[in-house]
């Protein structure tokens, strides 16, 4: 049985999953590390705003960071994280009334 600690902290990583956004940086990760520079071309946000949607990223563990030279490189902390916005997204499909499901 699954705790109420427990409840609260995936409580949490949904809340962390909660903006598009933040969504899009993940998916665009999920292809790969990349920098700020790449994730604000990749995602189309500001390159404040994509510093910002980061920091949040990085305080829930979704993703590390590293240093090369200058330039801090994100990626995904595991393929998990891919796993829950894939899985939510083929359940939206699923369950959208504009399916068809006579595939």
């Amino acid at each position: 049985m699954t705790d109420d600690a427990q409840l609260e902290q995936v409580a949490e990583l949904f809340k962390a999953l909660s903006t598009v956004s933040r969504l899009r940086i993940l998916t665009s990760l999920a292809g790969g590390e990349g920098s700020v520079g790449s994730l604000v071309q990749s995602t189309g946000l500001s390159q404040p705003l994509v510093s910002q949607h980061l920091r949040v990223l990085r305080s829930m563990n979704l993703v590390t960071v590293s240093r090369s030279g200058r330039e801090a490189i994100y990626a995904l902390t595991d393929e998990h994280v891919a796993h829950v916005i894939d899985d939510a997204i083929a359940h939206t499909v699923e369950a959208s009334p504009t399916t068809n499901h006579s595939h």
